[in-house]
């Protein structure tokens, strides 16, 4: 009891704090592939002003609309990276999301749980089930949100693109219960600096390790590398990275568009020559805005429609 007070009081906080609309993925006590453990979530804003979460293992998403009127039925879910260790929900979040809703979509910035075999019974797949979860969610709301259930995107950044790269090209092997066969592709994918490889020299090995633990299968990496998962039926995906980028290799991001290429999947992407890794919105070595490419590509690929039929 004195838990479920204590979550009360802080998802009232985060309400009055933000006016915005939060919505806990699953029951408190439903949360499926979960151990019985306390909430130890800590939020910490740095020096530079970002909002850094740990410990999470009450997933959520944190809803931004447009204004009332200026809603195109799009909607993009957003997850925030870290590593797989902690999330960087501003600046790889809400800041992102907020950008969104200039342009009339619907954003929602899922705060997933983070892989511990402390909390869960089976890690690896845990933020996989929070972002199919959140799919789920969208989709089958849509008409809440005012929003065509055909026009529901998933986004990511660095290991929170891992993340959203898993639900695009997984869709298929359902890790929820879904009674109302609810479909779990997202629409398009927009991937940042994204980890893509778990195996071999580009992987970046310390979201395989808190994902996989440190002696993962042969099977498990193969899984986990998402440039040996991209079929015919991966959605269109827009990928942006810095050719400099230390933390995550370019690679990541080259390989899984050759992929993409082979299985003539709709895609493009956007190369910065500097910027290094986790610069959220604004590249600090460039005057140039990606989430302009962004927003082009989405309207290009009709991903973003005026007044869409039928939501």
């Amino acid at each position: 009891m004195k838990f479920i007070f204590s979550l009360f009081f802080f998802m009232t906080a985060i309400l009055t704090a933000s006016s915005q609309e939060v919505i806990s993925l699953y029951p408190t006590d439903s949360i499926p592939n979960s151990k019985p453990t306390a909430n130890a979530e800590k939020s910490e804003t740095q020096g530079n002003g970002r909002l850094i979460i740990s410990n999470i293992t009450v997933p959520t998403m944190t809803v931004f609309r447009p204004e009332a009127g200026k809603e195109n039925g799009t909607a993009v879910i957003i997850c925030p990276g870290g590593g797989y260790w902690v999330e960087a929900f501003s600046h790889e979040g809400t800041d992102v999301a907020k950008v969104f809703t200039e342009w009339g979509v619907t954003a929602f910035v899922l705060k997933y749980r983070l892989p511990s075999d402390e909390t869960m019974t089976d890690k690896t797949i845990g933020p996989l089930q929070d972002a199919q979860r959140a799919i789920q969610y969208v989709r089958e709301h849509a008409k809440q949100y005012l929003l065509s259930p055909k026009q529901i995107g998933i986004m990511g950044f660095s290991a929170g693109g891992h993340l959203a790269g898993t639900a695009t090209v997984h869709f298929d092997d359902q890790k929820i219960a879904n009674p109302l066969k609810t479909s779990l592709r997202p629409d398009f994918s927009i991937l940042v600096y994204p980890v893509i490889i778990f195996n071999g020299e580009y992987a970046h090995k310390g979201s395989v390790e808190k994902l996989l633990g440190k002696e993962p299968t042969p099977q498990q990496l193969k899984y986990f590398s998402l440039e040996t998962q991209v079929t015919k039926k991966t959605p269109p995906v827009f990928l942006v990275h810095a050719k400099d980028d230390k933390a995550v290799k370019l690679d990541n991001t080259l390989q899984f568009a050759d992929a993409l290429d082979k299985a003539n999947v709709k895609h493009d992407l956007y190369l910065y020559e500097k910027g290094g890794h986790g610069f959220g919105l604004h590249n600090p070595t460039s005057d140039v805005e990606w989430m302009k490419y962004v927003k082009e590509w989405m309207f290009g690929m009709d991903l973003i429609l005026k007044k869409p039929k039928g939501y």
